[in-house]
């Protein structure tokens, strides 16, 4: 509805007559205050400055949205998180019921659409009341528009130690909300208005709006309150604290019978429907919002992922204040990419796996990537989201670097030596090929071949003659032997590894790792092959599950390597919308490398260290152990999903090894990859795979299975492994 503009009332000449009035009364020292009037009027200066005085104020109020929530979706519209730093959501007037238009009028402003910004007649009113001893206000719902919209300013631009409220407030002050008032109802139309002021107005406990509101109290949204509802939350504005329906229930009754009393004298509703609403209870449904990831039930730690990629992106903003506010006060709707079915299978497996109360303290992770798009699909821990000490409670995202709220990473173990193995295929060699395994001794003085570091490089040794070092081992006796590349690679063997490296150039090996994306956690510089041999079985290296199930997608997806990516689109409640990290995806590897390294993977699952690990449709995977079986992994794939799973040490004063291990009532004298992150990987992925089934794998060329005289170039069978086949 557009405004309707009164010409007696309407401008800065009616003010003019009133203060011109009271300049000449003579009750003006007494009532000054209640009349918003200029102090200018009470010595005596004539009414024609004090005009002169009102024209001279400011008449532009700058009135950008007020603060209000985002929201996180699931890849399905689903609501992961709300963010806020006031709780509310703005909707339009015909999202609105017309009991709350109509009560808010009712009492705080009947003459809204009358007046033009300042109500005479009300301030005349207060005049007498104030001057017979009593108290009423004149401020119009307009004025009330301004003082909020002040406020509001004024927090978003951290200027809280300015406001001002009630009586704390100047008379100078007054009247300038006075003059702002009149421009603002020139410039937009009454339902402008209305609309702006049931958005930004405060409902207590809180709530700022009236969506937020007849979510918080009552579990509806503002379009679906009754009358009794609505006219008890028009009833709270005057006085939030005095008003409150949780707090002070009497109270917020009898003002919402007043509401109601006004509706019926302004003949809004009628008498029975007004007795009706009297007679009943004030009958809250209180929904408490939560906000930020605490509130996450299913994915806190993705929603946390989400959350740093926010405030780490100087798209949003120029500082972290900034780009906080951008996420709490922008009314954004980020849409990500978590897909609801894999999360609440993940999140699942996790807590069987291993309960966050367990007294070992065990951490447990599972975390899904999609191939060829780097869609994060899922993301799990065992932990409880929460930064408050108890046990198995944690913020810590075991899943990201650091920079992105996880911690400095795990020790990888021997997931690493698909790196050496997709680098012997880069370089143009058989997987057929036999190295000699047997070998154990690598001196200090070996001479490793790497192109990209100084001459007279020392790489490190296994070595019993150094101080500290040792004949490089095997996890089983019995592999010390020439045997393929292919071999070596499927049974996890150290020095088959060590020995395919010897043939290749070291700076191979970190190109191939750049190539997957991998990093270290927690500076997110890119691994070393050349700074120790050891790294070439996972040592000196500390990675996330994220990273590692993001490279391993890189093969699945045919050498395709795409940035992970978590959100698909931000819009603001303006429909806006803002640039999001994009997957960047590129051929890193060649088609031919990674279909090589499928190919062996495969072996890994049907005869190798994951045998028994099988999900029913083709399947590739690598496990990994560190030393005392402190960090394990199996990091597996379909050409549809890669998945991180990983089990071990997290917490200081945590069971740290797991030797001489009892868990679910087995006794293990090692826990190996194998074993926990293992069924964990497979109960996982044969859900998973259900919703995402389908995709072979495609043969590596003849070039890279070309067989010595004994070997093979027939595909993976499913022939079972030797019984003492090394699980690493």
């Amino acid at each position: 509805m557009a405004a309707l503009k009164n010409p007696l009332f309407d401008t800065a000449t009616t003010l003019g007559k009133i203060l011109g009035f009271l300049a000449v009364s003579g009750i003006c020292g007494v009532l000054v205050a209640g009349l918003m009037v200029p102090a200018v009027a009470v010595t005596g200066t004539t009414a024609s400055n004090s005009i002169s005085y009102f024209d001279d104020l400011p008449s532009e109020l700058k009135i950008d949205a007020p603060s209000q929530s985002t929201k996180v979706l699931a890849n399905d519209g689903s609501v992961i998180a709300t963010f806020y730093d006031q709780n509310r959501v703005q909707v339009g007037l015909d999202a609105m019921s017309p009991f709350i238009k109509e009560g808010v009028i009712a009492i705080e402003d009947s003459r809204f659409y009358e007046h033009g910004g300042i109500d005479s007649t009300g301030i005349l009113r207060a005049l007498v009341a104030t001057a017979q001893g009593g108290r009423q206000g004149a401020s119009t719902l307009t004025q009330q528009y301004v003082n909020n919209v002040i406020i509001a300013t004024q927090e978003a631009n951290g200027q809280s130690d300015q406001i001002k409220f009630g009586a704390d407030k100047t008379i100078g002050d007054k009247v300038r909300e006075m003059k702002l008032s009149i421009a603002l109802e020139k410039k937009y139309s009454k339902d402008d208005i209305l609309k702006g002021y049931l958005n930004i107005v405060y409902f207590a406990n809180g709530a700022y709006g009236i969506e937020a509101a007849a979510n918080l109290y009552f579990g509806v949204s503002a379009k679906d309150l009754t009358l009794p509802e609505a006219a008890m939350l028009a009833g709270v504005v005057n006085s939030p604290t005095y008003y409150d329906p949780v707090k002070e229930p009497d109270h917020a009754l009898a003002r919402r019978n007043l509401v109601l009393d006004k509706l019926l004298q302004t003949g809004k509703i009628s008498q029975a429907d007004h007795d009706a609403a009297v007679a009943s209870p004030i009958a809250l449904n209180l929904q408490p919002s939560k906000q930020g990831c605490i509130s996450a039930a299913s994915a806190p730690y993705f929603c946390d992922y989400v959350r740093h990629t926010i405030l780490n992106n100087s798209a949003y903003g120029s500082t972290p204040e900034e780009r906080q506010k951008f996420l709490d006060r922008g009314g954004l709707t980020i849409q990500t990419t978590l897909d609801p079915r894999l999360q609440t299978a993940a999140q699942n497996q996790v807590n069987d796996t291993q309960p966050a109360d367990d007294p070992n303290q065990k951490g447990t992770s599972l975390t899904t990537v999609e191939p060829g798009t780097g869609k994060i699909l899922s993301m799990a821990q065992n932990t409880i989201y929460s930064n408050v000490e108890a046990l198995g409670n944690t913020n810590l995202n075991f899943n990201v670097d650091q920079g992105d709220g996880g911690g400095a990473g795990f020790q990888p173990g021997s997931t690493m030596k698909t790196v050496t193995f997709a680098e012997w295929l880069n370089e143009g060699h058989s997987m057929n090929e036999t190295v000699d395994a047997s070998r154990r001794l690598y001196p200090g003085n070996f001479p490793w071949k790497a192109t990209c570091v100084p001459d007279q490089h020392y790489f490190g040794a296994y070595d019993p003659s150094e101080p500290g070092s040792f004949l490089l081992p095997n996890d089983e006796p019995g592999y010390y032997s020439p045997m393929t590349v292919l071999n070596g690679i499927t049974k996890s063997i150290n020095t088959a590894t060590f020995a395919s490296a010897a043939k290749l150039d070291l700076c191979g090996l970190n190109s191939m790792g750049t190539a997957m994306g991998l990093h270290d956690a927690g500076n997110g510089t890119a691994l070393d092959w050349t700074s120790t041999i050891s790294s070439l079985i996972g040592g000196g290296k500390n990675v996330s599950p994220l990273t590692m199930a993001n490279g391993f997608a890189t093969f699945a997806s045919g050498g395709v390597y795409c940035n992970p990516t978590a959100i698909t689109s931000i819009t603001d409640y303006q429909n806006k919308t803002y640039p999001v990290p994009g997957a960047d995806c590129k051929q890193t590897i060649k088609p031919e490398v990674a279909a090589g390294v499928n190919y062996a993977l495969q072996d890994v699952v049907t005869k190798g260290s994951a045998y028994g690990l099988g999900i029913g449709t083709p399947a590739a995977a690598k496990t990994g152990t560190t030393d005392g079986s402190e960090q394990t992994w199996v990091i597996g794939y379909t050409p549809k999903l890669a998945t991180a799973s990983w089990w071990g040490y997290w917490k200081e004063g945590a069971t740290r090894y797991a030797t001489d291990y009892t868990y679910k009532g087995k006794f293990y004298p090692q826990v190996d990859g194998a074993y926990i992150a293992g069924p964990q990987w497979q109960n996982y992925m044969k859900q998973a795979v259900q919703f995402y089934p389908g995709g072979t794998f495609v043969a590596p060329p003849a070039n890279l299975l070309a067989p010595p005289s004994n070997g093979r170039s027939t595909p993976p069978s499913s022939s079972p492994p030797a019984t003492t086949a090394p699980k690493q």
